[in-house]
């Protein structure tokens, strides 16, 4: 007996080493979702929003380098997939989404939930189309997924209601043999990009998530070129833990160390980044970008050299040709000024903080409830998790108390919304994360405005019985909105969450839920979550008004955020 359209999708699932597909069941999805009931190979996870199912496959991919697959409906179920599609494409990681579509005969009519997909996933997708045959199959499918997984990007199959169950004409095997290959940029621009590195005084380092996979070779250039090294978000997974040339990061997450590192270099070189903020790249600096993306070359900084390539392969000839450097100067003063930012970061998390005098001051305009501060639950997380714990960070002030207080040691990997920024993906990551591994330790670092946004996929967590550890950093606040707000010497307005208890909530759903009002209460909170074998919802009440200082503070900033606060006064003392 012939396979039908759907079958033949599922085994290449199989033979692809996909385990889990995440949506919501219905109409054109039923022929998939039934050859998955029938494998042994591929199981069906059921979200409550098809978003999260997308943000959850984007997370398997991102951790396993290989396909992460997703399915939405008809109409609003394909819509619902948008955002967290769009999150893949921008990471860079490869996702096939399997959308429904109305019957062939009614395609064009207007009708019933009938939308464009093919015009929908324009924009997102490396590859989109629509089955209007069997016969296209299994061809059709190779090329998804060799799009897919070549241009690391979203791949779209519509398939019409009435397609999904048709059999194959022609079933051959499906053929999706794919190798790897690096390349290196040839003799004569390694010996370009040495020379401007040996001509060109001190040098640092900013080192971004494409250099990830050859650590020790950056390490090597780093200590050959007495370089300190600026490591973006996506790096601090494979570049923060045990390494004497890190300085953290740069931008409005970062530190006054990787600011003057990349201020006081005469050269930069950037090792598979393409950090995006340009007001935060210093001007009149060599500059020598290397990035397998020819595309990525120049267009956030100027750059005297670029070298479209693989990263490891390219440092490797660069060793090969520059000088070893005595003078360790650049390199000592920004790593002591990193060490300083550190010990003056761990101050605002000590339990005595706003006991002394300073923290009595900082407190009357910071921290005037008494309020557990961000910086405390960071880093009391950072000392309980697993030395291999998967971290996800909502986009916001979660993801600022992360990158400052918990270091990626060890095996322990980082996934965020981090190029796309959107609110609510720690949690369906999270999901995405942990079915991949039950025994492995899952955290997300989850905003308050984040976790209500997808509310919903708690149950999904219940159902599967994950037992991922969220972390709510409960401020009742958009707290990144706020500041920006603020730092632009505007009041505080629309900012304010009236949330309930998650805690009590997460209880209700049949997950252990741990509330934490005061700072006295949190060390044996956070504790007892992560010693629970099950999920865990530690909702922690912070302080909203904790306020993250960038590497760089502005004098414009601060006049704002002065001015912010007279007015909120002055508007709350009218009231």
């Amino acid at each position: 007996m012939a396979r039908t359209v759907a079958r033949l999708v599922v085994d290449t699932l199989e033979e692809l080493g996909v385990r889990q597909v995440f949506g919501v069941v219905g109409d054109a999805l039923n022929p998939f979702t039934d050859a998955i009931r029938a494998s042994d190979a591929v199981s069906w996870v059921g979200c409550r929003h098809e978003e999260a199912a997308a943000f959850a496959a984007g997370a398997q991919s991102q951790l396993t380098d290989t396909l992460g697959v997703c399915m939405g409906t008809v109409g609003p179920g394909s819509v619902h997939l948008l955002n967290g599609l769009y999150d893949a494409a921008k990471s860079g990681t490869p996702v096939l989404a399997i959308a429904g579509q109305v019957p062939q005969s009614e395609i064009g009519t207007d009708y019933f939930q009938e939308v464009d997909n093919d015009l929908l996933f324009k924009d997102v997708a490396v590859f989109r189309a629509t089955v209007t045959s069997p016969a296209q199959l299994p061809a059709l499918l190779e090329v998804a997924v060799r799009t897919a997984v070549g241009r690391r990007g979203v791949a779209v199959l519509t398939v019409p209601g009435d397609v999904g169950d048709q059999e194959l004409p022609d079933d051959r095997p499906v053929r999706l043999s794919l190798t790897g290959s690096a390349n290196r940029p040839d003799d004569p621009a390694l010996d370009e990009a040495a020379s401007v590195i040996d001509d060109g005084g001190k040098v640092t380092l900013l080192v971004g998530r494409g250099a990830r996979g050859c650590r020790e070779e950056v390490l090597t250039l780093a200590e050959r070129l007495a370089a300190p090294m600026v490591i973006t978000l996506k790096a601090k997974e494979g570049f923060e833990g045990d390494n004497p040339y890190q300085v953290g990061q740069t931008g409005l997450i970062g530190n006054p160390a990787a600011a003057h590192a990349m201020d006081h270099a005469d050269t930069l070189v950037l090792l598979g980044t393409d950090f995006p903020y340009r007001d935060w790249y210093p001007e009149g600096k060599k500059v020598i970008q290397i990035d397998r993306v020819a595309e990525h070359i120049g267009r956030r900084v100027p750059v005297d050299v670029g070298l479209a390539a693989d990263v490891g392969p390219t440092v490797r000839g660069l060793l090969a040709r520059v000088q070893q450097r005595t003078d360790r100067d650049h390199l000592d003063s920004a790593r002591e000024k990193f060490t300083k930012w550190q010990d003056g970061q761990r101050d605002l998390a000590s339990p005595g903080h706003d006991g002394g005098l300073i923290g009595k001051v900082r407190s009357k305009f910071d921290n005037r409830s008494h309020l557990v501060r961000p910086e405390a639950l960071a880093l009391a997380v950072d000392a309980v998790a697993d030395e291999d714990a998967i971290f996800t960070s909502d986009t916001g002030m979660a993801t600022v108390w992360l990158s400052r207080f918990v270091e990626m040691r060890g095996d322990r990997r980082l996934l965020g919304s981090y190029n796309l920024g959107s609110m609510a993906n720690a949690m369906p990551q999270a999901i995405g994360a942990q079915m991949l591994d039950k025994d492995r330790q899952v955290v997300a670092f989850c905003g308050d405005g984040g976790l209500s946004m997808l509310l919903g996929d708690l149950m999904t967590i219940r159902t599967e019985q994950l037992p991922v550890k969220l972390v709510v950093f409960d401020n009742q606040r958009l707290g990144m909105v706020k500041l920006e707000q603020e730092q632009a010497g505007l009041p505080e307005f629309g900012t304010v969450l009236d949330n309930p208890d998650f805690a009590a909530v997460a209880q209700a759903l049949g997950i252990t839920g741990i509330r934490v009002t005061r700072p006295e209460e949190l060390a044996d909170a956070v504790k007892r979550a992560f010693a629970e074998p099950g999920p865990v919802l530690l909702d922690v009440l912070t302080n909203p008004d904790e306020i993250a200082v960038p590497g760089k503070a502005t004098v414009q900033q601060g006049w704002g955020f002065a001015i912010a606060k007279v007015k909120e006064n002055l508007s709350s003392s009218s009231r």
